[in-house]
């Protein structure tokens, strides 16, 4: 049976990357199968309207950090309601976006996937500033601490993570301390070093109707 997160991206037209290492290796959908679940592969696709093209970059920011649509509407609309108070929107949504605790533990190496690092983080095997935290949206901020519940260490799922973070690379935001699986937030996320392949304004647009 086909995976369901594999019918994301498929329906995207592109990887969102929720598979973790599977999204790398042959054995991707999107690899075998670079058209929607339930169509035959076709060379031409019809033109969508605008309101299409502003759902589907909607859906995919959605799908590529694992929202619900309540949570997305959520934070686009309090970036929207400090327009041209703070920042600019984009920078904002996606300084949100970026800072939440199951991005930040993927980003880390600490996790494979954002569904996975969503679920550890609900049984609390991570420590912000030293204090456990179950909440996958938490906010965290500059300086904070992100390290490894010392009695989960001992958990299968991290049998080999010192050799995983050996390879794995963290952005410029995020200081990684290897020997005592640790990480700090030195500075804010940014809108080019997220690098999304998303149209931002596009989605501002969708729910400013």
């Amino acid at each position: 049976m086909i995976d369901s997160q594999c019918k994301i991206c498929r329906r995207a037209g592109e990887k969102l990357f929720l598979k973790g290492e599977k999204c790398f290796s042959p054995k991707c959908l999107m690899v075998r199968k670079p058209y929607p679940p339930g169509q035959k592969r076709k060379r031409r696709f019809s033109s969508l309207s605008d309101y299409g093209k502003e759902l589907k970059e909607k859906q995919r920011l959605k799908n590529w950090y694992n929202l619900q649509e309540k949570q997305l509407r959520k934070y686009v609309k309090e970036a929207l309601q400090k327009r041209g108070k703070v920042e600019d929107t984009s920078s904002l949504l996606i300084r949100k976006l970026e800072s939440r605790l199951d991005n930040v533990v993927l980003k880390l190496g600490f996790a494979k996937s954002k569904a996975q690092a969503r679920q550890m983080i609900g049984h609390r095997f991570f420590l912000v500033n030293g204090k456990k935290i179950n909440i996958p949206s938490y906010q965290v901020k500059k300086g904070d601490k992100i390290s490894i519940a010392p009695l989960k260490i001992k958990k299968n799922i991290f049998q080999n993570i010192n050799i995983t973070l050996k390879k794995h690379q963290v952005p410029s935001w995020i200081e990684i301390n290897r020997e005592k699986l640790e990480g700090r937030i030195v500075s804010y996320p940014s809108v080019e070093e997220a690098a999304l392949p998303i149209e931002i304004p596009l989605i501002f647009e969708f729910y400013s109707k």
